[in-house]
């Protein structure tokens, strides 16, 4: 039986729901990609360091034993992890026509408009879908994500301008300046970044390693405060290396909606708002955003109340400088308190009702900012583990009842 599944909720669209009680550490879907590239500029003077297809890490010094099992492709200097691999990626995501029109691409775009070769990458990888796989391509097109006037606005014209010039795609249906603008719409709305292994990241930061669309994974809304949170494990798996997981954090009744945090959970209202509607074009209203909002409205409550104050005691002529200095005092305590419950300060628990989410499933190391699961049921026992895992530095630690406790675990 399937642990969650697809429904329409009205002010929401498309989402995806428990369709049974859920534990927490639980493994409710897992997706394969359907496309993916390269977040590496086509301007960069070196290749990634990675696998063409696969994307997995290519050991490229002499002295390792993985690199003689290196292969280029015969047309271009893109590599592949393996004969095998490159067999399969020229007949899948580095088809002849893909090989050809980046190379054609490389010299024609600004180095500079580093954006624009990225959004050109993944252009090239759906219309090459559109080649070798029209079913997925369709899938694609299903997803939601609509042309919408921009700063970037001119983009979908050069892009397909410069593809229509170069090799436009072979027996692609529609190709035309319209359908260039939905697909960056799509991908935009629904890709997700596929992210370097703990063990790779430099300077402790973990950079994105591929942008994928995962059809399935892509049904999933947003909450300021995730009942799940997503996994992926590249380099460790033997075959489907770009495959993610979707684990949820806690129990989860029946019939409640599953969803996502789209960034670190750590940000502040206003930042989380402003990115929500500049990236994804709706602004939240969860419980978490109602509670800041009210915040946020107290504070220009204060600051009128602040003013009104301030005239009226400009209009007292009479009052003598003792009671002036009283005054001053007062307004001094007054601010004081104010920065006591500032948004950035966390404030008390009965301010922020949902401090016992960040004290539970937010990573403590320093700079991370990721969530915590607990680690999926061993065998027939449902029961969640005591060991949670960060789904962005790997770290795991014990989930201590007292949440006092902040015993990190060897790895």
């Amino acid at each position: 039986m399937e642990l969650v599944k697809a429904v329409e909720i009205e002010g929401r669209g498309r989402a995806l729901v428990a369709s049974q009680s859920l534990y927490g550490g639980q493994i409710i879907l897992t997706d394969s990609p359907i496309l993916l590239y390269s977040p590496y500029p086509l301007s960069s003077s070196s290749q990634p360091p990675y696998c063409s297809n696969c994307f997995t890490h290519l050991q490229t010094s002499s002295s390792s034993s993985s690199s003689s099992t290196l292969v280029s492709c015969p047309s271009c200097p893109f590599l592949f992890c393996s004969p095998d691999c490159l067999t399969h990626g020229l007949s899948s995501s580095h088809s002849p026509w893909a090989c050809s029109v980046l190379s054609l691409l490389r010299p024609s775009l600004s180095p500079s408009h580093s954006d624009r070769q990225v959004q050109a990458r993944f252009l090239v990888a759906a219309y090459n879908l559109a080649i070798v796989s029209p079913s997925h391509f369709q899938i694609l097109l299903s997803l939601q994500g609509t042309a919408l006037p921009s700063s970037d606005s001119d983009a979908p014209a050069l892009l397909h301008s410069l593809i229509s010039s170069l090799s436009p795609p072979p027996g692609v249906a529609g190709f035309s300046v319209e359908l260039t603008a939905a697909l960056l719409a799509k991908d935009k709305l629904n890709a997700f970044g596929l992210m370097e292994p703990p063990a790779l990241a430099l300077g402790g930061q973990r950079s994105v390693r591929a942008y994928g669309i995962y059809p399935k994974a892509s049904f999933f809304n947003h909450d300021c405060l995730p009942n799940a949170c997503r996994f992926d494990y590249v380099d460790t798996a033997s075959h489907r290396n770009t495959d993610i997981s979707i684990r949820v954090i806690h129990d989860v009744p029946e019939g409640r909606e599953i969803c996502l945090s789209y960034f670190p959970v750590n940000e502040t209202y206003a930042d989380r708002q402003k990115r929500l509607l500049e990236d994804y074009g709706f602004t939240c209203d969860c419980d978490r955003c109602r509670v800041e909002a009210n915040w946020k409205d107290e504070d220009e409550d204060d600051d009128d109340d602040d003013e009104e104050q301030k005239q009226e005691q400009e209009q007292e002529q009479d009052e003598d400088d003792e009671a002036q200095v009283m005054d001053e005092d007062q307004d001094e305590q007054m601010i004081g308190s104010e920065n006591e419950n500032e948004v950035g300060d966390g404030g008390g628990e009965n301010d922020f009702p949902h401090a016992y989410f960040f004290l539970r499933y937010m990573c403590s190391r320093e700079n991370c900012w990721g969530t915590l699961a607990p680690l999926p049921p061993s065998g027939s026992d449902s029961s969640p583990s005591t060991i949670m895992e960060c789904n962005v530095c790997g770290n795991l630690k014990k989930a201590d009842e007292d949440l006092n406790s902040d015993e990190d675990m060897d790895d």
